[in-house]
């Protein structure tokens, strides 16, 4: 790694920014650390296009944060659905409300104080300082990886932890001290629509003549990949007990996925057996399932759908259901499998 290219890097990088970048988000060049805190949760594990229009709703229902800290939690999941990892919105809500009752609903301005919300980790503690504060903290994201790793031929994993320190240590001696909001803008949207993962734009990349990928002819290896372990497999039977005008929920708890959230009566077993069933239920009754899966990071769901129309509730008390009218389904916050099987069954 040439002393130059290290000085060369950010001017070259702070001038394309200057004269060529044109990506246009609605939170870029904001400097309300609310919107912006927003706009980095929602954007965690999300792609930009998906995230805008998320952004622009929560931010119209939710102007201020001592808003959503009082918002009615089921709503604000609500409106969370179909951006998955809802751990994100559960902190969301709790860092909500600790910054409206702790601290007179003004945000922290200080790298510490921010890194120490709940939900908040070095990447989005420095993407808040910098950006609404502009203090001298480099973000290291997918994008910024990307870049640094082909631009100075990089054989260090930011997977593993000897590797992260390198990279996190060499973004923080490369970034603009003077503009710190705006390099890190700059190298995230650089890796964002020219250094891209796949079919990099080299001929309009400002950092061409000092990329050692490129004039190695080696991008193809550049960042070190994660490697990736098989999905876990998790079948769920889900019963959809239901009358005429009502049907039947759980809302999950616990240390597991969709956390607060509602779904049907389940059962996770390979194979759903008599034994298992309540005991009002006979498995030769139970017709052909309605069968969807969902991907989530580290598992594959496959949802087996009974449904189980009902003449009265009288049999369920026993499995502490709540009863949800038909009319009323849209108020309640689902995960993506729920909401794809309604999508399926018209007769609700």
């Amino acid at each position: 790694m040439k002393n130059a290219d290290l000085s060369a890097f950010s001017s070259l990088l702070m001038a394309w920014n200057r004269n060529f970048n044109r990506r246009a988000m609605p939170w870029k060049g904001i400097k309300d650390p609310y919107k912006i805190w927003m706009s980095e949760i929602i954007l965690q594990q999300t792609r930009v296009d998906q995230g805008e229009k998320y952004y622009t709703d929560f931010i119209a229902s939710y102007p201020t944060i001592s808003q959503l800290a009082n918002a009615n939690e089921e709503d604000v999941f609500r409106k969370w659905q179909g951006l998955g990892y809802y751990n994100r919105c559960r902190n969301m809500i709790v860092t909500a409300k600790f910054i409206h009752t702790e601290n007179d609903a003004i945000f922290p301005d200080d790298y510490d104080s921010i890194l120490a919300l709940k939900g908040v980790g070095e990447y989005t503690a420095a993407a808040i300082s910098s950006f609404a504060f502009n203090l001298p903290y480099a973000v290291v994201d997918g994008n910024v990886v990307r870049v640094l790793s082909r631009v100075f031929s990089l054989h260090a994993s930011y997977f593993d932890a000897t590797g992260k320190k390198a990279i996190q240590a060499l973004a923080q001696t490369l970034i603009d001290k003077k503009e710190p909001g705006k390099y890190n803008q700059a190298i995230m949207d650089l890796g964002a629509t020219i250094c891209k993962p796949q079919q990099p734009d080299c001929s309009s990349c400002p950092l061409t003549l000092i990329c050692q990928a490129r004039l190695t002819d080696s991008i193809a290896s550049f960042p070190i990949k994660k490697e990736r372990k098989p999905l876990k497999e998790r079948p769920f039977h889900f019963l959809v007990f239901h009358t005429t005008s009502t049907i039947y929920l759980t809302k999950r708890s616990g240390n597991d996925i969709w956390k607060d959230l509602h779904t049907f009566y389940c059962i996770e077993t390979e194979k759903l057996t008599q034994k298992l069933l309540p005991d009002f239920i006979n498995t030769r009754e139970l017709n052909k399932p309605l069968v969807l899966t969902q991907i989530l990071s580290h598992q594959k769901i496959t949802g087996y759908f009974y449904l189980i129309p009902l003449q009265t509730a009288t049999s369920l008390k026993s499995l502490n259901l709540i009863s949800v009218k038909k009319t009323a389904i849209n108020k309640i916050a689902f995960p993506k499998l729920i909401l794809s099987f309604f999508e399926n069954n018209q007769y609700l």
